[in-house]
């Protein structure tokens, strides 16, 4: 069967995109042909899977899967000392697989940081580690719009440039041209769309469903690819009373829903915890910053409605437990 030099596997979104510019400079001279993939959750396994079954070389950044059956096959594979095949900085991903080798998390900052720190600190290769070095300031941008610093003013509008041009031609411009600078063309381009993105987000909080304190709920149609994170910080950061999770909904081309979940208390991470299942449901992500995936089936209400039960579920297993029988006795013994 083909196989490719190596296989990197990584996100759609700026952090996805920045690290797999690093993955790329740093593997293509020594592992050539690479093969690049840049996708959701959603396809992630089929992917590994695929390039195990070719006996080809891998690396995941910025995802994980979603099925037990390919963590037991990575688990079958892996050997003792190997480099890790993961690099990731989902707080669910330390929790659930933060102890297997051939993975490798760091919270601190946005994946294609963590795999450009790992590279610089374990790498021999200094061929290698010369031609990331030009992608430093990339990578920053990266960490700064992933992590929401917003220290770095045109962290937004190169995330701006995903939505416009899509994850591919971004890729092609890091590939090609290394630099955070946007020229006077790309930057022209990118602060129109932010200036269009406003109008959308405008007429997306209009359309916007509000289930008391616990869900702000976005339907599909009103945001296009790439607008959730800013979308959401704003709703989260500047709204007077904001919600604990917002939602928004959009279908993929395969049919399912995708739906991208953004919060500041944890609230995000622990709704899609709850809610997968890793057969219907698929899911991951970090505290504040998830996805779910549902079947064509749902209906956009339907997936509303287990939102708010999720979280609802998540507010209760917070409150302190009811009066207990030990309680009662003690209290009794006190009245005596």
């Amino acid at each position: 069967m083909s196989r490719a030099g190596i296989h990197i596997i990584s996100h759609t979104d700026l952090d996805g995109v920045v690290s797999a510019a690093v993955a790329w400079a740093f593997h293509r001279p020594l592992m050539d042909p690479v093969r690049v993939s840049l996708t959701g959750y959603g396809e992630l396994d089929f992917l590994v899977l695929d390039s195990i079954s070719r006996g080809e070389p891998f690396i995941v950044l910025d995802l994980f899967c979603q099925k037990d059956k390919t963590v037991d096959e990575i688990d079958r594979l892996a050997q003792p000392g190997d480099e890790p095949l993961f690099f990731d900085h989902h707080q669910s991903t330390l929790e659930r697989y933060g102890s297997r080798p051939w993975v490798f998390v760091d919270t601190s900052f946005c994946a294609a940081m963590v795999y450009y720190r790992w590279l610089k600190e374990r790498s021999g290769d200094a061929g290698g580690l010369k031609r990331i070095s030009a992608l430093e300031g990339i990578v920053e941008v990266a960490n700064d719009r992933d992590l929401w610093l917003n220290r770095i003013p045109e962290s937004r509008l190169w995330q701006a440039m995903i939505t416009l041009c899509g994850p591919w031609s971004v890729l092609m411009r890091i590939a090609g041209n290394p630099s955070p600078k946007l020229s006077r063309e790309e930057f022209s381009a990118a602060s129109s769309f932010v200036k269009d993105q406003e109008e959308r987000f405008r007429t997306a909080l209009e359309k916007a469903s509000r289930s008391g304190d616990d869900l702000l709920f976005v339907g599909p149609g009103s945001l296009e690819f790439g607008d959730v994170s800013d979308f959401c910080g704003l709703v989260l950061d500047r709204m007077e009373s904001p919600p604990r999770v917002a939602a928004v909904l959009s279908r993929r081309p395969a049919g399912d829903w995708n739906v991208s979940l953004r919060s500041r208390e944890g609230f995000a991470g622990r709704v899609t915890g709850l809610l997968r299942d890793g057969k219907k449901i698929r899911g991951g992500g970090h505290d504040d910053s998830a996805a779910l995936y549902f079947p064509p089936g749902y209906r956009p209400e339907d997936i509303r409605d287990s939102l708010v039960s999720a979280v609802r579920s998540a507010l209760e297993s917070d409150e302190p437990a009811g009066i207990s029988l030990g309680d009662l006795l003690r209290q009794a013994m006190e009245d005596k």
